[in-house]
């Protein structure tokens, strides 16, 4: 899985799939213009207007990322989804990511099943194992049991998307019998996705259970992931399954020139890689791997609109992928600075994405 070819992944005929071109956020804790940390609070209330605003200009998807931290204070993004749903029209909500592993399938289901009532149908779902583990220790969970956690939920879950009374046993969660699972869905089950870093067993497991591929790519060459596109489409066809689209999920930030988009986002990519290099093993980025993970070839979308519609497409077209959700903001960049993100990339990056992409 490690190869760098652009040829274009094969992807079951990805034309029946609709272009869509959406935005994610973890609700990173922001600062004022003054460079003053907001409270989390704070940071809340100005992502329901984020989404608002994303939802006026014409964006086809917001999604929220779990998390559990100081720095990223969105540990119920389905009630911020909730707030944004109930003042918007068109956009779709979801999670950019839902750590499953360390939640129950049945609560999950149901608070995206309401989160689909109150806004009329326009919920989705991304499951992740969690490449953040906060949330482990937290509700008491055993990293020990990290694999087979996920394994076994997202085989729950698929099995409440389709509806009707449920009867299942596992070994990490209590047996369901003939058990009725409230709010029904209206229109048939809602969107679900796994996201991948990394891990062909998670593609494969993805299309056993009938989920659609969200390809989390945050370093190195996008291209490398297109193998990954290939093993899916191959093992729904193996499971009997229809082809399912594929996504893709990334950060950058787009500002008028490359210039001043690569001057607001480096400072405050070099402090949070830094800081989780700690944990998670990162290696701490340097200027020159910054301007190539910003180049054609990296995994980071900074610049004008220009550049980063030109990135966009290309991958999309490389990775046989449909979806493209842009993980925006950074640390502590500014509301004004975000609203400014949100507001180029509605009006002049999905435009031209699209045109590219006729």
């Amino acid at each position: 899985m490690t190869t760098t070819s652009t040829e274009p992944a094969s992807d079951g005929d990805s034309t029946r799939f609709p272009l869509i071109l959406g935005l994610d956020t973890f609700g990173d804790t922001t600062s004022d213009e003054n460079g003053r940390p907001l409270s989390h609070a704070q940071t809340i209330r100005n992502l329901v207007q984020e989404g608002v605003f994303a939802d006026q200009l014409g964006i086809d998807y917001f999604g929220i990322g779990e998390h559990h931290t100081d720095d990223f204070p969105l540990s119920a993004g389905d009630v911020v989804l909730g707030a944004i749903a109930s003042r918007t029209t068109h956009i779709r909500l979801g999670s950019a990511v839902t750590v499953l592993s360390s939640d129950d399938p049945v609560r999950v289901f149901q608070r995206y099943s309401t989160l689909n009532a109150i806004s009329n149908g326009r919920a989705e779902v991304i499951l992740g194992r969690g490449s953040s583990i906060d949330s482990f220790p937290l509700f008491g969970y055993d990293l020990a049991d990290y694999e087979e956690l996920f394994e076994e939920k997202s085989q729950l879950f698929a099995e409440l998307l389709k509806g009707g009374p449920i009867t299942w046993h596992g070994r990490k969660r209590a047996p369901l019998v003939d058990q009725d699972v409230v709010p029904h869905l209206e229109n048939g089950p809602i969107p679900a996705w796994i996201g991948v870093g990394g891990s062909p067993q998670s593609v494969i497991r993805a299309a056993r259970y009938g989920y659609s591929l969200m390809l989390a790519i945050i370093g190195g060459s996008p291209a490398r992931f297109a193998p990954f596109s290939q093993l899916f489409q191959q093992a729904l066809a193996k499971f009997g399954r229809p082809p399912l689209p594929v996504g893709v999920h990334a950060p950058g930030h787009v500002a008028a020139t490359d210039e001043q988009a690569r001057e607001e986002f480096w400072p405050n990519w070099l402090e949070m890689v830094t800081r989780i290099s700690k944990t998670r093993g990162f290696a701490i980025p340097t200027e020159d791997s910054f301007r190539h993970e910003i180049g054609p070839h990296g995994a980071l979308y900074v610049g004008s609109p220009e550049t980063v519609a030109q990135k966009i497409a290309a991958n999309l077209k490389v990775l046989g992928a449909t979806r493209f959700d842009l993980k925006y903001g950074m640390g502590p960049l500014s509301h004004e600075k975000l609203m400014t993100n949100i507001e180029l990339y509605g009006t002049k990056v999905i435009p031209r994405v699209r045109e590219l992409m006729a």
